[in-house]
C-alpha cells in the first residue's frame, strides 16, 4: 500500500524577504501562474509583472524565489494585496504571512489607509487582522482587473479589508 504525502521542508534560517528585482520577473511569473493555473489566483503576463515589478516582494532561500507578493496602490488611500504564492514544499511555515505583513507595512509608510485583497483563502487574511467586506463596496476602479480575468462575472473571490 502506497500513500501520497506533501513533503514540507524545514524552515530555513538563510530566508530572506526583500523588494523584487526585475531579474526576478520569470521565477515571479511561473510560481504566480502555478497557482493561476489551478484557479487559485488570477494569472499574471509577463508584460504585466515586468510593468508592475515595483509592488512586489520576493522571499527567497539561497537566492531562489520561494513566495512573493505585491502592493498595488489604487488611490490615495487605498492598496490591494495581490499575487501572494508560496511555493508548495514551504507552505504551513509562515512566508505568506510575512510578505503581506511587509506589503502592509510598506502601505502604513507611504500613508494608505485602507488595504484590501480579494481572495479564495479569506482565513489567511483574517489572521493578519483583515475582515470581511462585500466586494461591491470597494471603488469601480478595482473592476478594472475582473473584467479582464475569465470567470467574471461568476467570480467566488471573496473581499477582505484592514485600516491601517
Amino acid at each position: 500500500m502506497s500513500s501520497t504525502r506533501k513533503v514540507k521542508r524545514k524552515v530555513s534560517t538563510n530566508l530572506q524577504i526583500k523588494k523584487a528585482l526585475v531579474t526576478d520577473t520569470k521565477a515571479i511569473h511561473t510560481l504566480v501562474n502555478q497557482f493561476a493555473n489551478k484557479d487559485e489566483m488570477l494569472p499574471r503576463s509577463l508584460n504585466e509583472i515586468y510593468e508592475n515589478i515595483r509592488d512586489f516582494y520576493v522571499c527567497l532561500e539561497n537566492d531562489m524565489i520561494i513566495g512573493v507578493a505585491a502592493l498595488h496602490i489604487l488611490w490615495e488611500d487605498l492598496a490591494e494585496i495581490r499575487s501572494v504564492a508560496v511555493s508548495n514544499n514551504y507552505q504551513g511555515q509562515g512566508i505568506g504571512k510575512k510578505l503581506v505583513k511587509k506589503c502592509l507595512d510598506e502601505a502604513e509608510k507611504l500613508g494608505v489607509k485602507k488595504v484590501f485583497a480579494l481572495t479564495y483563502h479569506p482565513g489567511f487574511f483574517k489572521e493578519l487582522g483583515f475582515a470581511d467586506i462585500d466586494k461591491n463596496s470597494l471603488p469601480q476602479k478595482i473592476w478594472g482587473e475582473c473584467l479582464k480575468c475569465h470567470k467574471f462575472p461568476e467570480c467566488n473571490e471573496l473581499a477582505v479589508i484592514k485600516e491601517l
